[in-house]
């Protein structure tokens, strides 16, 4: 399977961006899929998360602002950012996992998108 990230940028603080990840050679649906990012100097993190069933969660840095959602029918994950902020610069990464839950360690990684929020 083949993951590719795109709809990173160059976006002032405050504003929006939706990242997009499609999918090749897997149909996603019956996986669970995330998005996480690595801010420079640190670790990567899981930002957010969706299972087949649709349940999702979010790192509380990011709660109320990101929304991951997906495409069944298109083989396509979003993560739509919204009032970004500066801390909220980062490569972002979409990953999938290997079962209808995240748990564990994604199974497959996208290449990383550039977000940079300037403040």
């Amino acid at each position: 399977v083949q993951l590719q990230a795109s709809g990173g940028g160059l976006v002032q603080a405050g504003g929006s961006l939706r990242l997009s990840c499609a999918a090749s050679g897997r149909t996603l649906s019956r996986y669970a899929m995330a998005w996480y990012r690595q801010a420079p100097g640190k670790q990567r993190e899981l930002v957010a998360a969706i299972t087949s069933g649709l349940s999702t969660n979010y790192a509380s840095s990011v709660k109320g602002r990101f929304t991951i959602v997906r495409d069944n029918a298109k083989n396509v994950v979003y993560l739509q950012m919204n009032s970004l902020k500066p801390e909220d610069t980062a490569v972002y990464y979409c990953a999938g996992y290997q079962n209808a839950l995240p748990t564990g360690q994604p199974g497959f990684w996208g290449q990383g998108t550039l977000v940079t929020v300037s403040s």
